[in-house]
């Protein structure tokens, strides 16, 4: 069907509501070819039509509620202006924030963002890295959860010469795309020495993982940090749960009610601010007053943890300048102006303290 001239505007409002303006159907409006309407809309610099022949376009255009097929454009122009994020999890602020800022930083280039959801489980996030490519994006930008399990899919972007940026816990291997890399041993560092200032002496990592997901290096920089300062391996304890509130507010609850007294932990670091939140509230749960009883830190400094009843000690990640740099990273590999060889820009984290976290109890 095509939208006659003669047509009201209600009754084009009405058929536009039901299919979608084609370039033909502005063509016929206008009383003019389709490749004249085209190199009109497009704004071509070769166009020879005539101001009232170009105006006449622009209004049936507009009529019509016409918008150009942005993967026709793409496919013509060999870009698309789309990029594509896959996030671990959608529910943690951390990432959401990341992805606005991200958005942010390629908007003034005309880029828009699609993002996938990763869920926590590393065979959805291996499926995710996949769906991205398959939505018409000039790039990726991929959070790994473990960049062994993932370093195929990894080496394939390399050997497509798909613009990607892996952002990823610092690792002693080298990955074969440019990535953001984060350092987690600064502000580990600093967190066990602003605890072993505290007099605290026995400590529970809580490990937040992905379904599939090995616990990873930070337990080895904690467990060796432990070492290093003296602390008995007899002292400190490992328990993991999944990366919500509520996983971790079960798991760290379970490990309080079969540990002796005598033995609980007075500190406890957390993999990331949600799951220090669930441990913060299991405490609760049995009885325990922050930090009297027991000092918490998280790892992500998401918005929320300055504001809960006892704001949250964290390390932070510097998401900003990460945003701002992946999406430099990924401008200039679509523009062909970065060298062959992968970038790999390393962030350091740092301690921000708050009231989780205080003398330890004696």
């Amino acid at each position: 069907m095509q939208p006659s001239p003669l047509l009201s505007p209600a009754a084009l409002s009405l058929v536009t509501g039901i299919m979608r303006a084609r370039l033909i159907d502005v063509a016929a409006r206008a009383g003019v070819a389709p490749n004249t309407a085209s190199t009109i809309l497009n704004n071509r610099p070769n166009s020879w039509a005539s101001k009232e022949t170009r105006d006449r376009v622009l209004k049936a255009a507009e009529d019509l509620g016409y918008k150009p097929s942005k993967a026709a454009l793409g496919l013509r122009l060999g870009r698309f202006f789309t990029l594509g994020l896959v996030i671990p999890d959608i529910h943690n602020p951390f990432y959401t924030t990341f992805a606005d800022l991200l958005d942010k930083a390629v908007s003034p280039e005309r880029y828009d963002l699609i993002i996938e959801h990763g869920r926590t489980n590393l065979a959805q996030e291996k499926h995710s890295f996949e769906a991205i490519l398959e939505r018409q994006v000039d790039g990726v930008a991929l959070f790994v959860s473990d960049a062994e399990l993932h370093r195929p899919v990894l080496q394939d972007l390399a050997n497509r010469k798909i613009p990607a940026v892996a952002l990823v816990v610092k690792s002693e291997d080298p990955l074969p795309i440019d990535a953001v890399l984060v350092d987690f041993a600064q502000g580990l560092q600093q967190a066990v020495e602003h605890l072993l200032g505290h007099g605290h002496r026995r400590f529970v990592f809580l490990c937040a993982l992905a379904e599939g997901q090995r616990d990873g290096e930070r337990p080895d920089i904690f467990r060796q940090l432990m070492s290093d300062n003296g602390i008995p391996d007899d002292h400190v304890s490992y328990v993991s749960c999944g990366h919500d509130i509520d996983s971790a507010r079960s798991a760290f609850r379970r490990f309080l009610q079969t540990i002796p007294r005598h033995r609980r932990p007075t500190a406890v670091i957390a993999m990331n601010d949600l799951s220090a939140i669930g441990a913060m509230r299991a405490a609760v749960d049995e009885g325990l007053t922050l930090p009297r009883d027991l000092s918490v830190v998280g790892v992500d400094n998401i918005p929320l943890g300055q504001h809960l009843p006892v704001s949250l000690t964290t390390i932070a990640q510097p998401i900003e300048d990460m945003a701002r740099r992946t999406a430099s990273l990924l401008l200039q590999r679509i523009a062909g102006q970065k060298a062959s060889q992968p970038a790999h820009i390393i962030f350091p984290t740092e301690l921000i303290v708050r009231e989780s976290t205080g003398p330890a109890a004696h």
